[in-house]
């Protein structure tokens, strides 16, 4: 008795496939990616992945895996560590140069516009850095009222110590010790030599003092690349230039003054790690900014602030970080 589509039963009795009707596409044994589930979509997906999937070659590479580290921003460019430092005193040097044979050619009043307009721009790049002190890093770690009083106990030890140590003093005579050493490039006369030893103490503040000598410093000991070194090297180029116009070879000098400091951050930052938290950069970052406000008073001629006194409150300011909030 015939049951209709069921399957039939050939002579040898096995089962053979019922008929296909007319139009009709048996099922494949193999969909293709339109015909598979969402589930089997995942489950493709995440084989590829992994790389556990045969028909798939290269496997790709999970987000977070390991790539090949590379210690500048030009991909396939390794450079040694202190490569940053390097570049800087290159730029102040040229810079300066190009400064000196470009100020013989400008009367005085164009060399004091100069000097008036570099003020100025200290003092905006110094309000700039100043308001780190409202960072919520650093409130968070020391309450919403202590960042200012961490940044004027910062100044008040640093000055003291720094007044001990008679660190401004100290710079003006090394500038005047470079002075004598490069006297015959440069012009004779007591008016002379102060105007080298302003240029020498005034670049080396402006060109040491600030978030980026210290963070560009620390992050190019650490191997993480010059990029922020590289940043500084452009913007000290064209300021060597303008200083150099106005204050002559005594900004060339200053270059000295960059390869020490960056030059031992840079190794600090070797031989430490990162041992900065972000709330520690805040503080230090705010207290520079305060040290270049005296840098902008000392070119517009309003004071001669001695910010070389200061000094050591850069590194006074993160140590109070510390404390205040290891006491909270």
């Amino acid at each position: 008795m015939s049951s209709g589509p069921a399957s039939r039963t050939s002579t040898s009795g096995r089962a053979t496939a019922p008929p296909v009707a007319s139009g009709h596409v048996p099922a494949d044994p193999c969909p293709t990616a339109d015909q598979r589930s969402p589930a089997e979509h995942r489950l493709q997906l995440e084989r590829t992945v992994r790389g556990t999937d045969s028909r798939r070659s290269p496997p790709l590479v999970k987000f977070g895996q390991d790539r090949p580290k590379v210690t500048t921003a030009i991909q396939g460019v390794h450079v040694f560590r202190g490569a940053g430092t390097v570049l800087n005193v290159l730029t102040v040097l040229v810079g300066s140069g190009l400064g000196v044979l470009l100020g013989h050619r400008l009367p005085q009043r164009t060399r004091e516009v100069v000097t008036d307009g570099l003020g100025l721009v200290t003092l905006l790049v110094a309000t700039l850095s100043a308001a780190a002190v409202a960072d919520p890093a650093l409130q968070a770690a020391v309450g919403g009222g202590a960042p200012v009083l961490i940044v004027l106990g910062a100044l008040l030890i640093g000055g003291i110590v720094g007044s001990l140590l008679r660190i401004e003093e100290r710079l003006e005579r090394l500038g005047g010790t470079v002075q004598r050493r490069l006297g015959s490039g440069t012009r004779s006369g007591e008016g002379a030599r102060e105007r080298f030893i302003e240029g020498f103490v005034t670049a080396s503040l402006v060109f040491c003092v600030g978030p980026l000598t210290v963070l560009g410093s620390l992050s190019d000991g650490l191997g993480r690349g010059i990029d922020q070194l590289a940043l500084k090297s452009t913007l000290d180029g064209f300021a060597a230039i303008a200083f150099a116009a106005s204050l002559g070879w005594g900004v060339a000098a200053s270059a000295l003054t960059v390869a020490v400091v960056q030059g031992g951050l840079t190794l600090a930052g070797f031989l430490l790690g990162g041992f900065l938290s972000n709330a520690q950069v805040a503080a230090l970052t705010a207290t520079g900014g305060l040290m270049l406000v005296g840098v902008a008073l000392r070119l517009l001629r309003i004071r001669a602030v001695p910010v070389g006194d200061l000094l050591p409150g850069l590194l006074v300011a993160p140590l109070l970080v510390s404390v205040v909030a290891t006491l909270r």
